[in-house]
């Protein structure tokens, strides 16, 4: 497995040294700005300032990152309830999603949402969505509305492997492969639906194989090579953007926290956790980026400090943003 692993970081340092470098720091920024941000979001949840449920991404930037920093502005992207860092990456600011956390009015959608239900049209972001498995055949109409309309926009679908096990996932793939319609369904595998490890839920745990069954151009992708995440990605939306045609990318990583916050993780051992950490994306790129000496320990301290700062700054806001009106509990209800 060691040989194999060595043979990936290879392969990402090659990846790395074909990539513009302003790209490669601004990827790494995104990845560390999600984690610091995260572990703000744990703490301050802790002390009761954030109510509901509360999922982090910690352990699984490399996805979010490389999959949507690919992506045109105008493209789309719909996800589940673990959407705080990927409204950041769309282009979210930082303080509008932490003051969506606080159910403050400077949220992105004026508090009312709260940490599952981040959204921006703006921004062709489309939530946040809490029934497992719901976004994806909102996500396949938002895909069949592009091509309708001739937009030339992509849409990127994200769900857990656990939405795999409901009918929407395999409706949704018929249609999209029927009807060739550009969309990327991204699966992000952290092995673990709630408390449910895969193998205990899932005849047949190949998940990017399933789309075989419709017909469907799909991948395997390491979840933690952000690299990897990224080339795997580029390839299903020039397959979506030249052919219209749809991809499921299975893409394996592991988050490091329980699934939410009211998570104490039993089902997990602390040995099993620490092999995962042993791969922590932002180290791993971190490290190619030294060695394809794209990278200095300055330039990463550099990115840390302007990492800490912006969660800084978006907790500030949040905590000087004021509730809503109670008039807004009537507003945008209805369309």
């Amino acid at each position: 497995m060691h040989a194999e692993y060595e043979r990936r970081r290879e392969s990402q340092i090659e990846s790395i040294k074909k990539t513009d470098k302003k790209l490669l720091r601004e990827m790494l920024y995104q990845m560390v700005l999600g984690r610091r941000f995260e572990e703000k979001c744990a703490e301050v949840y802790r002390m009761g300032k954030i109510g509901g449920f509360c999922h982090l991404y910690i352990g699984q930037e490399a996805i979010g990152v490389g999959s949507m920093m690919a992506l045109e502005p105008s493209d789309m992207v719909i996800t589940s309830y673990r959407d705080h860092v990927q409204a950041i990456i769309k282009g979210i600011t930082p303080e509008s999603v932490m003051a969506e956390l606080y159910g403050k009015e400077g949220g992105c959608v004026k508090g009312k949402g709260g940490s599952m239900h981040m959204f921006s049209k703006k921004h062709e972001f489309y939530g946040g969505h809490g029934i497992v498995g719901g976004q994806i055949g909102v996500g396949t109409g938002m895909a069949y509305a592009a091509k309708y309309k001739e937009s030339g926009q992509v849409t990127l679908c994200f769900f857990g492997e656990a939405a795999v096990n409901q009918g929407i996932f395999h409706e949704s793939l018929n249609m999209a492969q029927l009807w060739y319609l550009p969309i990327i369904y991204i699966c992000e595998n952290n092995q673990y639906g709630m408390g449910t490890s895969q193998e205990r839920a899932m005849s047949s745990r190949d998940i990017a194989k399933k789309a075989e069954a419709f017909e469907m151009a799909n991948e395997f992708v390491d979840g933690m090579d952000v690299m990897a995440v990224r080339e795997a990605t580029l390839r299903a939306i020039e397959r979506a953007r030249k052919d219209s045609l749809p991809t499921l990318l299975e893409i394996r990583a592991y988050r490091f926290m329980g699934h939410s916050m009211s998570d104490p993780g039993n089902y997990r051992t602390r040995d099993e956790i620490a092999k995962y950490q042993e791969r922590d994306p932002i180290v791993l790129f971190k490290d190619s980026l030294k060695a394809a000496k794209v990278l200095t320990d300055k330039d990463f301290e550099q990115i840390e400090k302007e990492a800490v700062e912006a969660t800084a700054k978006a907790l500030k806001f949040a905590e000087e943003s004021p509730f809503p009106q109670e008039s807004e509990l009537f507003t945008d209800v209805y369309a």
